[in-house]
């Protein structure tokens, strides 16, 4: 053999390793996004079946507690919020703000004796509680699918790749500071 045939060899195993890794590397990059697309669904999904529950929960509780009023509206500006929202940020701001109001909601429904023993309000709490373990758990992945995708997307060298085809990091859904506080509650 030639070295001219050898050297022509090398370039075409090198050109089509790097097209491979190429391609692979693309595939990959789309694979974890959609993930993470998915996992989001996931999370919509159960923050939807969440957003139908609140008004049924809150008419349970209006009846009972018809003075806490400023409770009541906190919920309502929560749901108008997330129905308004034009990104995954407001989206995540929204149901952050609805997760709290919810807390408040339960925490003046305490206050009520009667109300802690009507069915319809326990099983309405219950579907709630349900919900709000899945929904905890669907962050949870949604977060650990966005770290490997932010991961792929970040690392050398396929960043520069990632940086080519318009890949962007995703960002991760988090419990605002208002969720680590205590309900207080006053009356």
């Amino acid at each position: 053999m030639s070295t001219g045939l050898i050297a022509l060899i090398v370039v075409a195993v090198l050109v089509l390793g790097l097209g491979g890794w190429l391609v692979a590397t693309y595939n990959s990059m789309v694979r974890l996004r959609n993930m993470v697309q998915n996992s989001w669904a996931q999370i919509d999904v159960q923050l939807k079946r969440r957003f139908d529950l609140v008004p049924n929960l809150v008419e349970s509780v209006k009846g009972y507690a018809a003075h806490e009023r400023e409770v009541f509206e906190k919920v309502t500006q929560a749901r108008s919020m997330i129905q308004s929202a034009q990104s995954l940020e407001q989206r995540q701001q929204g149901e952050n703000m609805l997760t709290n109001t919810l807390r408040s909601l339960f925490a003046v429904a305490e206050a009520y004796p009667q109300l802690q023993a009507n069915q319809n309000f326990l099983d309405l709490q219950q579907q709630l509680s349900d919900l709000e373990a899945k929904i905890a758990f669907a962050r949870q992945f949604f977060n650990d699918t966005t770290m490997k995708f932010n991961t792929e997307i970040q690392s050398f060298p396929t960043n520069i790749l990632a940086g080519m085809f318009g890949f962007q990091s995703m960002p991760y859904f988090q419990v605002d500071d208002l969720q680590r506080e205590a309900v207080a509650v006053k009356f």
